[in-house]
């Protein structure tokens, strides 16, 4: 039966590739996964085989952003090793494809059991981590067969995930031949256990050291900061169409409030609607904003570039987080780590675990639509105790979950 499934394994491997292929004639970002996904034979003349190497695997974007704090604390501990830092996902490698830190980026290959050969032959990795998941079947039992150590961290699982349903045992193969999980809560664990992995220890997100990085490091950005001129601030973070749908009303009503505005994609189009949206009001792009003298008396700043988001918040007193009415929540710990109320919609934040804790402790607001943000949004306007308890909330909470890089590098200092 397992050489059947095997099989099958392989087809739909070679289906799901002949599908980006297709994809990509429709898709810029299928367009670069195709055309980049052999792009690590080109990356393999920078392996020096004189030295250890450790193997980073991210999914994408966001999986990075909780993989950099250990990547830099692992660099910082042990200097002679190389950093190869592999991605799945374009939005992953193209932004982070210069990220100097590690010294071969690429993409990583489907997980064909030639390509799983040939790679692990050429990169010859010591050591391996798997970020949050992905755990791709051949690559798994590759470097198992190597005797390569295998870790997951920022590892998050739920029990209708197909590992934990009867009769899984092809595809819950892979997590029994980790070496070590470093999960994110109690439940992921008991998942784990409940299959027969108990090489398992709750360490929590290292999104948290990601951000508390960030805080200590925060670079000011002189356009914010006039407009900003020290008047009260909402900072719009990652927004969708469905997020400006009950922002724009908000900003049409309100006249104590400045607003910065980071769209989820810059479309010009897009913008241009919005801004005309926005009655009565005095708007201006970043763009334009550093040659305007005036820019004290504009009421909303949209940021039409990529890459600033994070340093952005601390020019706010409150946060609306994109995404909780569209396809999921964009990150919302950037914002709680410099203690501010935060909202987002009702419709796609479930899954995230630090949303649903932070609405449980009230440093958070999911919101339904207008009439909900409104009567919130003024209530922490005119109670200063509620508006001072709620930023006290969301400060405290990234504060009381950072640790987890430090779990991580003390294990393997014991391990290795």
């Amino acid at each position: 039966m397992t050489f059947i499934l095997d099989i099958l394994y392989s087809i739909s491997i070679h289906f799901f590739n002949l599908g980006i292929k297709l994809a990509s004639l429709f898709s810029s970002k299928a367009k670069l996964r195709s055309e980049g996904q052999n792009n690590w034979k080109k990356e393999v003349s920078k392996r020096d085989l004189n030295r250890p190497l450790a193997w980073f695997h991210c999914a994408s974007l966001g999986e990075f952003e909780q993989g950099r704090p250990v990547i830099e604390a692992f660099k910082s501990k042990k200097p002679n090793h190389q950093i190869l830092l592999t991605f799945f996902s374009p939005s992953g490698y193209e932004v982070r494809k210069n990220y100097t830190e590690a010294d071969i980026i690429c993409y990583l290959p489907l997980d064909t059991k030639s390509n799983v050969e040939e790679f692990l032959e050429a990169f010859q990795p010591n050591i391996a981590f798997f970020v949050k998941y992905e755990f791709w079947r051949n690559f798994i039992a590759g470097l198992k067969e190597r005797d390569i150590p295998v870790i997951s961290f920022s590892t998050i699982f739920r029990a209708s995930q197909m590992y934990f349903k009867p009769f899984s045992g092809f595809a819950r193969k892979p997590l029994l031949q980790i070496d070590k999980f470093f999960v994110q809560n109690q439940e992921s664990a008991n998942l784990l256990k409940k299959i027969g992995q108990h090489n398992v220890e709750i360490a929590g997100d290292t999104r948290f050291d990601r951000v508390a990085d960030t805080l200590k490091n925060i670079r000011e950005i002189e356009v914010a900061k006039r407009f900003k001129n020290d008047r009260k601030t909402l900072i719009g973070g990652s927004v969708w169409p469905e997020d400006m749908e009950v922002l724009i009303p908000f900003i049409n009503a309100s006249s104590d409030l400045k607003f910065i505005l980071a769209p989820h994609e810059i479309k010009d189009k897009q913008i241009s609607e919005w801004e005309g949206q926005m009655k009565n009001k005095k708007v201006i792009r970043f763009s334009a904003a550093a040659k305007t003298p005036d820019l004290e008396g504009f009421d909303v700043l949209i940021i039409d570039n990529v890459g600033m988001l994070s340093s952005l918040y601390q020019y706010g007193e409150f946060a609306f987080i994109g995404g909780g009415f569209a396809t999921g929540l964009h990150n919302i710990l950037e914002a709680a780590t410099f203690g501010m109320p935060i909202f987002f919609g009702d419709k796609a934040f479930e899954k995230f675990q630090e949303a649903r804790e932070l609405i449980e402790e009230k440093g958070a607001f999911s919101v339904k639509g207008f009439d909900d943000f409104k009567q919130i949004m003024e209530r922490l306007l005119e109670d200063t105790t509620f508006f001072k308890e709620t930023k006290n909330i969301t400060s405290k909470y990234v504060k009381n979950h950072t640790g987890a890089t430090d779990v991580i590098l003390n294990w393997l200092q014991r391990y290795q």
